[in-house]
């Protein structure tokens, strides 16, 4: 299969709209071609692209920065002489004085698949940004590694965020591609975009089920999502951001796992079991231990559990991580009603909500936790229901 930027870079008449124009790029260490060249050193070598401009989005061009909100700045590029602005820095929303630099704006970032990879709503912003200032963006698509399935609470009007750009669920299944096409059409933006799609992507084929498994290195687009693996857990494990529980931040599987010192790994495994069994499908679950060498716990033993989606285990029709980690969360306050699970600290800088209610874009799910009486199939109710919803909107804008 090629992705948007291979048949960009093998196709001249697909860069024949491009000639005369100044071409800007928005990239991140992922951002490479088929054999590993990034994607601003190859466009560079075209003779028939100029590049004028760079962009890096939340952990920067390339990716040097380990944690969440910890800002990159703006710096000449050594190599190519050019400016790279950041989009997590001084400003989330690309300046005039940047929109000035460039006609076409190239987006090329490998995505995750969940609404709160902040790479979703940095798309929005430029696409945004062309729109009041009459510039075009390309987005040059790639996979959706954890493919179509889709699940979790829909963001609620008015909880929008840097983590929430919009009324999608947790996982909502298309490519960057796809949702700039959705972006424009649900803003009503009035701007030039093109999608230069992927040949040959099947996202229902195994064994990727969305990456193409034995066909493309795995790069981590941001630090801490260093395989295909955690891509699969991210939109439950994630939610882990919003809590006193570690996600394993400071270990070698990032984003897999959850555990913390005070916390009886075994007991919540059980209580998952006896509340919803067949949320437990899809994976294996391990008891671990583990110590943090930063991060949440740093320095201290925590009992864990980990979350294998990977071959021989995963079933991807059957695994739903989002139900999974929540299942986690109501089984801990169901063994410990005082357990100090919800991190209060102004998260991706929103200040005045609880993390895990913008992580959620709203409190539905916190709630559901911290409700005694409140079961499984009462979630799974008010869920099925954005789910089904979403399946049908998302409907026109598939690509593939």
């Amino acid at each position: 299969m090629r992705f948007g930027i291979d048949r960009l870079l093998a196709d001249p008449s697909l860069r024949a709209p491009l000639a005369g124009r100044r071409v800007a790029l928005l990239a991140h260490p992922a951002s490479v071609t088929r054999d590993l060249t990034h994607s601003l050193d190859a466009l560079a070598a075209c003779g028939d692209v100029r590049v004028t401009a760079a962009f890096g989005p939340q952990h920067g061009l390339r990716g040097d920065k380990q944690d969440n909100m910890v800002e990159s700045p703006d710096f000449t590029d050594p190599v190519h002489g050019i400016p790279v602005f950041s989009l997590y820095g001084e400003v989330r929303r690309p300046t005039a004085a940047m929109m000035d630099t460039f006609d076409v704006l190239l987006v090329d970032l490998q995505d995750l698949g969940c609404r709160i990879y902040t790479f979703v709503t940095t798309l929005l912003y430029v696409l945004e940004a062309a729109a009041r200032h009459r510039k075009a963006v390309w987005v040059l698509d790639r996979p959706n590694p954890v493919g179509r399935p889709v699940e979790g609470l829909t963001l609620r009007p008015g909880q929008e965020s840097f983590v929430g750009a919009g009324p999608m669920p947790m996982r909502h299944g298309l490519t960057l591609g796809e949702m700039a096409a959705w972006f424009v059409a649900t803003n009503r933006l009035d701007v030039d975009h093109r999608v230069i799609a992927m040949e040959g992507w099947q996202p229902d084929a195994a064994p990727g089920f969305g990456w193409p498994l034995g066909e493309r290195v795995w790069i981590n687009p941001s630090p801490n999502a260093p395989n295909l693996a955690m891509a699969r857990a991210y939109a439950g494990t994630v939610m882990l951001e919003g809590t006193t529980l570690s996600e394993g931040r400071g270990t070698t599987r990032p984003l897999e796992l959850f555990g913390a010192p005070d916390l009886d790994a075994r007991a919540v495994l059980a209580e998952m079991m006896r509340l919803a069994p067949e949320w437990l499908s899809g994976c294996a679950l391990r008891e671990i231990w583990f110590e943090p060498t930063f991060h949440k716990h740093v320095g201290q033993l925590c009992h864990g559990v980990h979350v294998h989606a990977e071959a021989p285990v995963y079933d991807h029709a059957a695994f739903r991580p989002w139900r999974l980690q929540a299942l986690a969360f109501k089984a801990v306050r169901r063994l410990r009603r005082d357990y100090p699970l919800w991190r209060d600290f102004p998260y991706e800088y929103e200040r005045g909500r609880l993390a895990i209610d913008v992580i959620n874009g709203g409190p539905a799910l916190r709630d559901w936790v911290d409700d005694p009486a409140a079961t499984p199939a009462d979630l799974d109710t008010l869920t099925r229901a954005d789910e089904a919803a979403w399946t049908e909107e998302r409907r026109p804008h598939l690509l593939y």
